[in-house]
């Protein structure tokens, strides 16, 4: 008689799997019909069976929104790390405005001009031995080093992610640089952010 109980519940366990993957299935062709149109052409019905699957036991989502908030966080410490950058720079031009200022305050009227155009020459002149004039090299200098490491964690961070779902058995993961394929994975991860707010909607009216 167990066994019997057992059969029935798995039966019953296996349709509960299937209409919930049908019920995935269709909200991601529902979905994709508001991607442009090369890439619906790229989302087969293959493919969203398999997402939809992926999907069915809610790990995926979990996973997915642990992903955007890691992001979420780099992205203001990297923002931060170059705002604190440009606030220095911005001490070091300060500084250097200061300096002018308090030369032209202690100099002869008639040598004015003669500073005036010396201390403009610093501004712009290449830089040299002189700590003054090497300012804004140094300045462009840190700026574009702080560029490439944006750019590289941010890279770093994509590589995580599409190996994680990739791991994780999520259909169209895989780390690569291809622009293309980035784009398609950007417009898979919208698709599932979209399937998890409809389920907390969902959730929340069901209450």
């Amino acid at each position: 008689m167990d066994r019997y109980a057992g059969a029935g519940d798995e039966a019953a366990d296996r349709a509960r799997q299937q209409e919930r993957h049908y019920q995935l299935l269709s909200a991601l062709q529902s979905l994709v019909k508001e991607l442009p149109s090369s890439f619906q052409q790229r989302l087969s019905y293959t493919t969203l069976s398999d997402l939809a699957l992926a999907l069915l036991d809610g790990t995926v989502f979990e996973i997915v929104q642990g992903l955007l908030e890691i992001q979420h966080l780099t992205e203001k410490s990297l923002y931060n790390q170059r705002l604190r950058l440009q606030n220095e720079h911005r001490v070091l031009r300060q500084a250097l405005r200061q300096k002018h200022l308090e030369a032209q305050q202690t100099c002869r009227p008639h040598n004015l001009p003669v500073l005036q155009a010396a201390q403009q020459r610093e501004l712009e002149e290449p830089p040299s031995l002189k700590p003054w004039q090497a300012m804004e090299h140094r300045i462009r200098e840190e700026q574009q080093a702080m560029d490439r490491k944006i750019v590289l964690e941010l890279d770093r961070k994509v590589a995580d992610q599409q190996s994680t779902l990739e791991k994780a058995g999520v259909a169209g993961f895989y780390v690569t640089t291809n622009p293309q394929e980035l784009t398609l994975q950007m417009n898979l991860l919208e698709l599932i952010r979209k399937l998890q707010q409809r389920d907390c909607q969902v959730g929340k009216a069901a209450l």
